[in-house]
């Protein structure tokens, strides 16, 4: 079952269980959601306590907001909570700050002016004024200045400015319906005709699929991504395989990735294009010399022709 199919049923048969179904697949992200948000937001260390903390918070809005879902949308539930969660996290936010707030609402405000303030650089006047045009404080100047002050006293051990949301609630970045979870065979064949490229790897020889894997610190056969702290130096690969120097370790290394390359063409699902340099001489010297190659060209169905590339190059 989908994660929106738990939240149907749990509406439709009024059951929670199956929102602690849903729960249980939800909260690896949650927790990270959860975890950048306390990051991102100056907090300079992880506090298990501050983070439960936030965590309840944002499931007891969830579970608010449950009622209001109408199973019959094509909306999905994460989308429409997505408002409650971010209003969640910045409740949380606001008790850890060194003032009070009469609201949430109150507490956004003086975040706005504050992010205003902060960012732009502007004189206290221009700030207030900026803000209440912005937020229809054009009669009330003198609440949008004491909004400031607010903000300017109201510095705690993190920063008051910095949110995954902007000040009038508008998102700029953080998605918390996004499964940012790490999987190392999505990203190794993302965008990548997958079947093709196995296909040509599997024709290639043990030392080959060797150099290609080390040197570029993966495993094509579970699609594992190593840190390419781990990759394999041309050294590393020469003494592995012949004792041969780094430079000829280097050169087959290139070979195998041209002899990579020209077999995905075969798939027809990959078309390649081959340049290869036959012939380069300089003409005018006298005017800034220019650099003329004559490219033969051949294509993945078989089709020659010639390029001309010029490039003019600096006086030495």
């Amino acid at each position: 079952m989908e994660l929106n199919d738990y939240i149907r049923e749990a509406v439709r048969h009024k059951d929670l269980a199956y929102f602690s179904f849903f729960l249980h697949h939800f909260e690896k992200r949650l927790n990270s959601v959860i975890y950048r948000f306390l990051t991102r937001n100056g907090i300079d260390r992880y506090d298990p306590a501050r983070f439960l903390d936030y965590k309840l918070e944002v499931l007891q809005m969830l579970l608010y907001c449950l009622p209001k879902f109408e199973p019959a949308q094509e909306t999905e539930f994460l989308k429409y909570a997505k408002h409650y969660i971010q209003n969640g996290l910045l409740f949380c936010r606001m008790m850890d700050e060194a003032g009070s707030f009469a609201s949430l609402a109150e507490y956004q405000r003086v975040r706005q002016i504050g992010a205003i303030y902060n960012n732009s650089g502007k004189r206290r006047t221009e700030v207030v004024s900026e803000f209440a045009a912005q937020s229809g404080y054009k009669d009330e100047s003198g609440s949008a200045d004491e909004l400031l002050s607010i903000a300017q006293r109201n510095r705690s051990i993190v920063s008051l400015y910095r949110t995954e949301q902007d000040e009038d609630s508008e998102e700029t970045g953080e998605d918390v319906t996004r499964d940012d979870s790490w999987n190392y065979a999505d990203i190794l064949w993302n965008g990548i005709q997958a079947k093709a490229v196995a296909a040509a790897f599997d024709q290639l020889s043990y030392k080959e699929q060797w150099y290609l894997e080390k040197r570029n610190a993966i495993c094509l056969t579970c699609g594992r991504v190593s840190p390419l702290s781990t990759q394999s130096t041309f050294e590393d690969l020469a003494v592995n395989f012949e004792g041969t120097a780094a430079s000829g370790a280097e050169r087959f290394y290139r070979r195998t990735l041209d002899k990579l390359r020209l077999k995905l063409p075969e798939s027809g699902l990959v078309h390649t294009v081959t340049l290869k340099q036959t012939e380069c001489r300089k003409r005018n010297k006298k005017q800034p010399p220019l650099s003329t190659c004559i490219r033969r060209t051949t294509t993945a169905n078989g089709v020659r022709f010639g390029l001309i590339l010029k490039a003019a190059q600096p006086r030495s």
